[in-house]
């Protein structure tokens, strides 16, 4: 590869905003303080929405970027437009083996025995709660074990420490990710990998009611951005990625505490989730070389100034294991926990991850179920009904690949 020249300039278009937004730029600077040959520009499209739907026009014109971060719902979209390079001669050329990844987040994206997108930002959710609040009413230092827990023990001591007890995402913010485990805690699920929809059934209406109970009962509040009500106090626990965790060390006026996820009548339930990097399929081959050697660099062992700075997980064996990351562990158990509870996940429902919109759907639903105090077996049976008219194009598409 030439050492300059434009072939070695590459474009990476990110999905963030404010903190995470600033970590991703300095790895980004890291990256080209580090060699010569190639220069990345980032151009942050603030959500994975929006970057999906400029990708969308992009491609229309024929300027899209080399570098793409596609998150959990988004890939599968492009990947069945053709539109994702399959990475599997070029992680060969550039000595990378699938092995060196974390079993589970590498083979999330793996089509038709091709890798089409390498694990980057890759995260579960986990219980946040306010330690400061937790130790005035006299509740232990952990996360309660179950929800009958929560809601029978942890929620009638916290009542009045401050105006919501529990934050209840909308629709804009993930949370028919979060949700998920929930369903999955409940003996429910959205969808079987066929595409098989089983949201409506009695399991996953049974975690609905545990969502509407807790906003009628005075537990819970419906939410467009409980991530900041609980940085301001407002709120004392809610789910969310561990991805915002360094903003939320960083933001509180307390101790903040992380837990795993609170079992349900079923045992436990848990997903992965976040972003990956994938390159431009209609790039010119030079320039797939200089974008390979980006994702090289971001998927691996950097990983760990990735981690630390933000809360996401190293998607690379030896990050996880080295002595750096196990030392920040040590001093830092927040981020621990979603390590630890990485072992216990699952991959997602096809009904969220490779649905169109299946995300929105099943969100939009919950949003009914929280903010409107509708009944979530009729919202769900709704939704299932939504989710079957969305699936058609990507049976279709399957058939169309060999895959169905």
């Amino acid at each position: 590869m030439a050492a300059t020249g434009s072939q070695n300039s590459v474009t990476f278009w990110g999905a963030f905003t404010g903190h995470n937004a600033d970590v991703l730029q300095q790895l980004v600077d890291r990256f080209n303080q580090s060699q010569k040959d190639v220069q990345v520009t980032l151009q942050n499209q603030n959500t994975y929405e929006d970057l999906a739907a400029k990708l969308t026009a992009a491609l229309q014109a024929r300027n899209a970027p080399e570098v793409v971060q596609l998150s959990d719902v988004w890939w599968f979209k492009f990947y069945l437009n053709k539109t994702l390079q399959p990475l599997d001669d070029l992680m060969k050329d550039a000595n990378i083996k699938a092995t060196d990844y974390v079993d589970v987040f590498y083979k999330e994206t793996v089509r038709a025995s091709k890798q089409v997108v390498l694990p980057f930002a890759r995260s579960t959710p986990i219980f946040y709660y306010n330690k400061d609040a937790w130790t005035k009413v006299g509740l232990p230092d952990r996360g309660p074990n179950t929800w009958d827990e929560f809601i029978n023990d942890f929620a009638p001591k916290l009542k009045g420490a401050a105006p919501v007890v529990h934050g209840l995402g909308g629709a804009a913010s993930y949370s028919a990710w979060v949700f998920q485990g929930i369903d999955w805690a409940f003996g429910g699920s959205y969808s079987d990998p066929d595409f098989t929809m089983r949201i409506q059934e009695p399991n996953s209406v049974k975690a609905g009611e545990l969502w509407r109970s807790m906003v009628s009962s005075g537990i819970g509040s419906a939410s467009k951005d409980p991530g900041t009500d609980f940085n301001s106090g407002a709120v004392l626990s809610y789910l969310d990625s561990t991805a915002g965790l360094a903003g939320h060390e960083a933001a509180a006026k307390f101790q903040v505490g992380t837990a795993f996820l609170p079992q349900g009548p079923a045992g436990f339930g848990c997903c992965t989730g976040g972003s990956g990097l994938s390159i431009i399929a209609a790039t010119p081959k030079e320039k797939q070389q200089a974008a390979m050697k980006f994702l090289a660099y971001a998927t691996g062992t950097d990983t760990v100034f990735w981690s630390q700075n933000t809360g996401y997980m190293p998607v690379r064996t030896a990050a996880l294991q080295s002595q750096e990351m196990q030392t920040f562990y040590q001093s830092h158990p927040n981020f621990k926990t979603t390590v630890d509870q990485l072992p216990k996940t699952r991959p997602q429902d096809s009904a969220r991850e490779l649905v169109p919109n299946g995300d929105q759907i099943i969100g939009k639903g919950l949003e009914r179920i929280t903010a409107n105090g509708e009944p979530a077996e009729t919202v769900f049976k709704d939704v299932a009904d939504q989710l079957d008219t969305e699936k058609q194009p990507v049976l279709r598409a399957l058939k169309d690949l060999g895959e169905a």
